[in-house]
């Protein structure tokens, strides 16, 4: 029995691996580095390294997770998953390992392709290339294939992955740099950024992270903005604070979540990217038969404590915080329960990673729909009232509100209404206190969900409530395309980070939603019309149809179902849930 041969280290996070076909050259793609190392097979060493970022910003964001060599060897190309293109590396005679190279190893070009490319073939010169994503998603329900079956309505069941052929696989010279373009054009790389940043005297950031909402479910029901009615589940009754903070301080009706599911939700909430492994092992994960455990949000620690193949290389908002020296606080994001022996031990709630476990509330409960939002606000508000006192906060705070997820129908459990009417009153709470306080004039407040998956939308189920609370913010009703990770770069700005991926560091960040002048009024938090303490009932479809549901963990349950369990629980068993429907080409057209 022959013995394991030594390991060749080729980079973080192997992705891809292609062979010459001599044997003699070894391609590893880095996945979360945007490297390609080239192997000396028959010496076991690395020949040389082929750099594929994106042109600025951090090294990380194009994911090369998929390798193909021309017949003739001269030239690689790389599937750029997060740049939906593939890169043509040009190789050296060294390289390549063929006498014919006439390259230099430097990306020569990029060929645009669909989205989240993940496999490629090379045929002569066409290009075949597998889209992981496909065209992506769209409104749900309203979404149908051409041959009329009806897609999943919630986000990751409508992906769809799709088939791009190239007939370029040995573009150059003008024809390479066209496409080139299109590439840099596509991603935003060629837009002009201002120079500089100018924001109100923040101080302070607080970065609320909710589960799971579309905009239509929670704020179809505002007028002026682009709401759907028909599509509201929790209206002003159960969510007034929700309402009256995005009346005051602004409706972003185009604000759409970069993520599918919480698996990578949190990743794209925390660290602006999520890694290859990730977006590969969710789908698997989420189809609940494929054996697969959630170690997602630092459950997948590996050999290494402090890293896991679910972890950006360039770490986590956290990360940016300690490399800056500023003061931070974490409530609840990344942890894990824990207690001691016995029923009656006491609870508490570790950070999955170093510096975030150093500067976690072990208090403060994490992901369990068990405990409701009002008692993670004390928990809050303890602390609060400590900085209060003291007269200083720290600079950015992660304050994670889960309830907003719900249970759906299981029996005894509160009823989705109070477990969202339980999230709003929380975050009402905590903006009064806050508003009330002397930090009021120095700081905002950033509320989004980690992914939209849990229900309908009118215009894309990707789009989500989003909140920006300060004295300083505007209010209006703002249309002006928004993502996680704008929301993302508008934090690194005012508190002077650095990006993490290249889509923090692309971003649009939200430069233009501030007034000259605080409004410093306070706010007065909302009482739910809903009763908190609602029960679903312990018999009927909706029970019967949660047992099926798995909620111990975040997003374990089966989404379609627990879409469509919500409907019934609140619209009651005699409304329809909403079916799909055929758009023209046209209509498609006009709701992009």
């Amino acid at each position: 029995r022959l013995a394991p041969a030594p390991p060749i280290s080729a980079g973080r996070h192997p992705s891809a691996l292609v062979m010459n076909r001599g044997g003699t050259r070894l391609f590893v793609a880095s996945g979360s580095t945007d490297r390609v190392s080239v192997v000396d097979a028959p010496a076991r060493r690395v020949l040389a390294t082929l750099v594929d970022p994106p042109p600025a910003g951090p090294d990380e964001g194009t994911t090369p997770n998929a390798l193909a060599l021309s017949a003739d060897g001269t030239r690689l190309f790389a599937a750029e998953a997060d740049a939906n293109a593939v890169a043509v590396f040009d190789l050296s005679p060294a390289t390549a390992d063929v006498a014919t190279a006439t390259g230099s190893d430097r990306l020569a070009g990029r060929i645009p392709v669909g989205w989240y490319p993940t496999a490629m073939l090379v045929r002569g010169d066409t290009l075949l290339v597998a889209n992981g994503k496909g065209a992506g998603a769209g409104p749900n329900p309203g979404h149908v294939r051409p041959e009329g079956a009806a897609d999943t309505g919630y986000t990751l069941g409508q992906i769809k992955g799709s088939l791009t052929v190239v007939p370029a696989a040995r573009a150059r010279g003008a024809e390479l740099a066209a496409l080139t373009q299109r590439v840099a054009h596509a991603n935003r790389w060629d837009e002009e950024r201002p120079a500089g940043s100018s924001y109100p005297p923040f101080a302070h950031v607080i970065y609320v992270l909710r589960e799971n909402r579309t905009y239509d479910q929670v704020l179809g029901d505002l007028p002026l903005a682009d709401g759907d009615t028909s599509l509201v589940l929790f209206g002003r009754e159960v969510t007034p604070n929700a309402h009256a903070l995005a009346e005051r301080f602004g409706i972003f009706d185009r604000f759409f979540v970069n993520a599918e599911v919480s698996a990578d939700g949190h990743n794209w909430s925390m660290a602006a990217y999520a890694t290859d492994y990730t977006q590969k092992t969710a789908p698997i994960n989420y189809s609940h038969d494929g054996g697969r455990s959630y170690d997602f949000q630092g459950e997948n620690r590996g050999q290494v404590p402090d890293d896991d193949v679910a972890e950006p290389a360039s770490g986590y908002l956290w990360d940016l915080a300690a490399r800056a020296r500023i003061d931070f606080a974490n409530f609840g994001e990344f942890t894990r329960e824990e207690r001691g022996e016995g029923a009656d031990s006491v609870r508490w709630y570790r950070g999955l990673k170093a510096f975030l476990a150093e500067h976690t509330d072990t208090t403060y409960p994490g992901w369990n729909l068990s405990i409701p939002d009002q008692r993670r606000l004390d928990v809050w508000l303890a602390s609060f009232r400590r900085w209060v006192a003291a007269g200083r906060m720290p600079a950015l705070q992660i304050v994670y509100l889960p309830q907003d997820h719900t249970s759906g129908g299981a029996a005894g459990a509160p009823t989705p209404r109070a477990m969202v009417a339980d999230n709003d009153l929380a975050l009402g709470r905590l903006v009064d206190a806050l508003s009330h306080s002397p930090f009021w004039k120095h700081t905002v407040v950033f509320v989004m969900e980690d992914d939209a998956q849990n229900g309908p939308d009118h215009v894309d189920s990707h789009r989500s409530p989003l909140l920006v609370i300060s004295p300083y913010t505007q209010g209006g009703v703002l249309h002006r395309f928004t993502n996680t990770t704008d929301v993302l770069r508008t934090m690194e700005e005012i508190l002077h980070l650095d990006a993490l991926s290249q889509f923090d560091h692309y971003g649009h960040p939200l430069r233009d939603v501030w007034r000259d002048t605080p409004d410093t009024a306070p706010f007065t938090a909302l009482t739910p019309s809903v009763p908190l303490d609602e029960r679903n009932p312990s018999r009927g479809r909706a029970a019967r149809e949660t047992r099926r549901l798995d909620l111990a963990t975040a997003d374990a349950a089966d989404m379609d179902l627990l879409n469509r369990v919500l409907w019934m629980v609140v619209k009651g068993e005699g409304v329809a849930y909403p079916g799909t429907r055929r758009m023209s080409v046209l209509e498609a057209r006009r709701s992009r």
